[in-house]
């Protein structure tokens, strides 16, 4: 498999497989998103012990689906290798796709732009016959998780197939979409209040009671990485092994948790209610997130990030040379990119559609609004503590991997701006409209360029970041089972 899958795609698959396996598989309707479409959930095993997986938490996370499937898979066939995917000990519920309506947003962008896509095949990826077959998890597929299931990097394609060309960071930023906080479903609990998709989660988490949550994300570029809300001691050396098998980096220091506690590389623990260092990292109401919801009956949540495109320099924990200088540097990168891109904005604002009947142009005017410059400030305090260091080894000083996770971010932010901004422009009836996304349209070419030859990234094929995802899922599980004891 070396593709990613539509929502309708997993959905299909979702169907045989609970033809496939009756009795042991389940397929309901849990919600209905905003635009009105179904929330599906899938419930494989009869144990007596709930685990919860969600896959597409954000639109512009695509790998989610086919880890659900491979997972769903494997509990289905009876997988007793490891208990957590023993059907006769656990129930895995799986949410198919937890935003719909934002999905198909990045899926229609991906079969009708000209920039290539996200879903439904990255530059047009084939589908090998070891993996999905018809959108169908089928026997034997190399998704499935376990010793050398789905092959190390680089392995040979199926016979008969032809490989599909590496994609492009301008395929995938050309394509993407996501949300404004207040309309992600994990975290619009916090931004505005609950939307009928975290509803609906909620509702699952207080039905199931579930021992662990595993939130299925991917990342664009960088390494691989767990967010815990409760530390799990033994996920870190499975975890590790994992990515080290299929070469995937993991992440450490990472902007999405920089001030979590760091038990093990690329593992990082919410800090306690009470901890100053919530605070910093943005996460003062994280308890309101459905990330949480679990903790009400003694769950942990585990956010399984996995990236499309590896950065080396995500391993590299040496002192970084000038950490002073880079930062603010990065400050000024994002900052930069997010005032032109808003400059272009400003000149199409009187024939875009409404932010109200457009979610793209809401999240241009939520990114203008003052997003670049909370990234750039929030480094402040590190840039602090750098120039505060006293020796090479001062724990203040930040590692070139930290700093190297920051610097994704500064180039990402104005990059998913640009993205958006040119579809929006593409699709303007006004003369002025073609001018002004030539324009936009060489930034954005020379910034994906820039990324790529700044970061030296290395695109990880899909059935790669699928196993490793799955492999996670199962460690976090079989850690949460004894640890829950």
């Amino acid at each position: 498999m070396d593709r990613y899958l539509t929502v309708a795609e997993v959905t299909e698959s979702a169907r045989r497989l609970v033809s496939r396996f009756p009795g042991t598989g389940r397929l309901r309707r849990i919600g209905t998103s905003r635009a009105g479409r179904p929330i599906l959930m899938l419930s494989v095993g009869h144990g007596p012990r709930h685990a919860l997986a969600v896959a597409g938490p954000h639109p512009d996370e695509p790998v989610g689906g086919a880890s659900a499937l491979a997972l769903a898979e494997r509990v289905a066939r009876g997988d007793r290798r490891s208990p957590a995917t023993d059907p006769s000990v656990v129930t895995w519920d799986i949410v198919l796709c937890l935003d719909p309506d934002g999905a198909a947003l990045s899926e229609a962008a991906g079969v009708t732009g000209d920039t290539g896509g996200i879903a439904g095949g990255i530059a047009g990826a084939s589908i090998t016959t070891g993996g999905i077959a018809g959108a169908d998890v089928n026997a034997g597929a190399s998704m499935t998780t376990g010793s050398g299931a789905g092959g190390p990097a680089g392995a040979d394609a199926a016979p008969g197939t032809t490989a599909a060309p590496a994609p492009t960071l301008k395929s995938y930023y050309g394509a993407a979409y996501r949300p404004v906080a207040a309309e992600q479903p994990e975290w619009a609990p916090i931004a505005a209040g609950p939307i009928p998709e975290s509803q609906a989660l909620f509702q699952v988490i207080d039905e199931r009671r579930p021992f662990i949550q595993c939130s299925l994300h991917s990342t664009d570029v960088g390494g691989s990485w767990v967010q815990l809300t409760g530390d799990l001691p033994e996920l870190a050396l499975p975890f590790a092994a994992s990515a080290k098998e299929l070469g995937v980096p993991l992440q450490h220091g990472t902007y999405d948790a920089l001030y979590w506690d760091n038990p093990g590389p690329g593992v990082y623990v919410l800090p306690p209610p009470d901890g100053t260092d919530r605070l910093a990292a943005g996460s003062a109401d994280i308890g309101r997130s459905t990330w949480c919801a679990p903790m009400r009956y003694g769950g942990v949540t585990a956010i399984v990030e996995v990236p499309m495109w590896a950065a080396d320099s995500a391993e590299d924990v040496s002192p970084h040379p000038e950490p002073v200088r880079a930062l603010r540097g990065l400050s000024a990168l994002v900052r930069d990119g997010g005032r032109q891109v808003t400059a272009v904005l400003d000149k199409a604002r009187g024939f875009l559609p409404p932010a109200g009947d457009d979610p793209s142009r809401r999240v241009l005017e939520w990114m203008a609004d003052g997003l670049y410059d909370l990234v750039a400030e929030s480094w402040e305090p590190l840039a602090r503590q750098a120039a505060a260091a006293s020796h090479e080894n001062d724990p203040r000083r930040p590692t070139t991997a930290q700093v190297s996770a920051l610097e994704i971010v500064a180039r990402r932010q104005p990059l998913r701006a640009a993205g958006l901004l040119l579809r929006l422009l593409a699709s303007a009836d006004d003369p002025a409209a073609p001018g002004l996304r030539q324009e936009l349209d060489g930034l954005f070419t020379a910034w994906c360029a820039d990324f790529e030859q700044a970061l030296g990234v290395r695109w990880i094929p899909v059935r790669d970041q699928v196993e490793h995802q799955t492999r996670t899922v199962t460690a976090a599980a079989e850690a949460a089972l004894k640890s829950s004891r």
